[in-house]
């Protein structure tokens, strides 16, 4: 994704969550995200969410792909999940139409959703790093948070690496850690040329060179 900002939707966004928002004590990171969804218009946001979890961050998503026109489908582990979610967010009139949420195991749940530009996962749930490994990101790029990033194992941020959660070959422009509630890494993941590798085609040559001294010529392949 080329990070073209639009300052006029990530404003709309970032005003519809705070007043949605307002009743809940830490919101914070939802409304950054809500607003980074929407700036750089995202098309379809996926959450990997969990029972237990916050909803606030989910009304967020949603209210930035209302902004965007895209779509926001959450993905949750069980059916107990989903229907934790689903009378979560029947709480707030503010989320409408209801969001597509998307049941099953990492691998299984990420496999048909192919182009995702904006994808948040809770460090919490116990298969966040599968559910970054399986995502289908869009070739354009993508922008990856991973909320309660304090909460993994060992607990150092320095001691976390995308390339070891990413698909090989997912090329990292950009990372960046904020310490907002428990942590909050976001990575920006450049568009991608062959097969979805990252890497531009090498098309390998002969290059032929001369010694200026001895007149030798030299062929070799680059």
């Amino acid at each position: 994704m080329k990070l073209v900002w639009s300052p006029e939707t990530a404003l709309e966004a970032y005003i519809d969550t705070v007043k949605s928002c307002k009743s809940f004590k830490e919101s914070s990171i939802a409304e950054l995200l809500s607003t980074m969804a929407a700036g750089w218009n995202a098309k379809l946001i996926v959450q990997a969410w969990f029972h237990g979890a916050p909803i606030v961050t989910s009304i967020g998503l949603a209210i930035a792909a209302r902004h965007t026109r895209g779509r926001y489908v959450c993905v949750v582990p069980d059916e107990q999940s989903r229907q934790k979610y689903m009378n979560a967010m029947k709480e707030h009139d503010e989320v409408a139409p209801p969001p597509e949420v998307v049941v099953g195991e990492a691998e299984a749940a990420m496999a048909g959703l192919v182009g995702v530009d904006f994808l948040v996962v809770d460090c919490k749930r116990g298969d966040f790093d599968r559910v970054l490994r399986f995502a289908k990101l869009d070739q354009r790029g993508a922008v990856l948070a991973c909320t309660n990033s304090n909460t993994r194992e060992g607990n150092a941020v320095s001691g976390f690496r995308w390339h070891g959660v990413l698909e090989r070959g997912a090329r990292v422009v950009r990372t960046v850690f904020l310490p907002v509630e428990k942590g909050l890494d976001i990575a920006h993941v450049g568009s991608t040329t062959i097969g979805g590798s990252g890497r531009k085609a090498h098309r390998s040559r002969w290059i032929r060179q001369i010694d200026a001294q001895s007149g030798e010529e030299h062929v070799f392949r680059g």
